[in-house]
């Protein structure tokens, strides 16, 4: 038998499983049957194999085959090789519908609630293999990250388009303005953007914060008011009892209201609505991140946060007991 260098060799995956099938069952046409072949086809691809190595793996009776020496020894290494490529192609497949992996997630509004909590629950439900890494930061910072591949998707305000990037709208919230449970607004249900412009605020000076000052900015800016507004080097849970405690007002968007802060009171400013949206690498192609892409659109499209959302507000509108 010719002897092929191993640059002349091509044997392939078929070959190693129509080998193996023979050796366990003995015989080509039993072999044929589990497999679902011919007997003439499995003989002609031992065959081949032989050829391909050089050596006969296999003694040939009337009654079947039994391997021969060199048979024995490769049979050992064929199923080796079988084994890790199945392996392989188990976990890539695993991957693939996003069982395994990871995902980075740019944040701006709070996961205690709404939408953002609902997809994030929803996906860790049906994904729960998958390792899920929230990032905190401004649109700009995700949006860079985005771009260089680093974090596969932000979750922004505003409906802006961004170079580069894909975006989608998803949803909205409501507006609300923390203030101290005694402060005389504090009676009112709703409020309107005239009884706040004579008011103080504070912001974080860690994000949102500075998407938080320029919102009041321009908004108060159509009163012709110039909102005294004191940057405060704290996180947003340490922010709120700052608020209690007299030091300012301050905005949340509606998913924040379900946090329970002694001292304040969330009230919803009139016709104010924050839309958000998912910015996205048209050239990322982690599976991990399509699949939460296509159940974000999903609950879009479905409205199932809806009832999340305004439960949310329900519960954030008074003080905490």
């Amino acid at each position: 038998m010719e002897r092929l260098t191993k640059q002349e060799r091509t044997i392939e995956f078929r070959h190693l499983r129509h080998f193996i099938a023979t050796a366990e069952h003995g015989s080509f046409r039993k072999a044929g049957v589990a497999l679902g072949l011919s007997q003439s086809a499995v003989s002609r691809s031992i065959a081949d194999l032989e050829d391909q190595i050089g050596a006969s793996l296999f003694h040939r009776h009337t009654w079947g085959v039994e391997l021969t020496y060199a048979g024995q020894r490769f049979l050992r290494r064929a199923r080796h090789v079988v084994r890790t490529i199945d392996a392989g192609t188990d976990d890539a497949a695993a991957i693939g519908r996003s069982e395994y992996g990871s995902i980075h997630i740019g944040i701006y509004s709070s996961i205690a609630s709404g939408f953002l909590a609902e997809l994030l629950r929803a996906y860790n439900a049906r994904h729960g293999g998958v390792q899920i890494n929230l990032v905190d930061g401004n649109a700009a910072e995700h949006v860079a990250a985005i771009r260089k591949l680093r974090v596969d998707v932000a979750f922004l305000t505003g409906t802006e388009e961004w170079a580069g990037c894909d975006t989608v709208h998803l949803w909205s919230e409501r507006v609300f303005a923390v203030l101290p449970l005694e402060h005389r607004l504090a009676r009112c249900d709703e409020l309107e953007w005239q009884v706040l412009a004579g008011e103080s605020f504070i912001v974080s000076e860690a994000p949102p914060g500075q998407e938080i000052r320029d919102y009041l900015v321009r908004r108060l800016a159509g009163l012709d008011r110039h909102p005294a507004i004191q940057v405060q080097y704290v996180g947003r849970d340490n922010l709120l009892p700052l608020v209690a405690i007299g030091r300012g007002l301050t905005l949340v968007s509606e998913a924040m209201t379900v946090a329970q802060f002694p001292g304040i009171a969330y009230r919803p400013i009139v016709a104010e609505v924050l839309p958000f949206s998912a910015v996205w690498s048209p050239r990322n192609d982690n599976p991990a991140f399509r699949r939460l892409l296509s159940m974000a659109r999903s609950m879009a499209t479905t409205g199932n946060a809806n009832g999340a959302i305004r439960l949310a507000s329900q519960t954030g509108l008074n003080a905490a007991p």
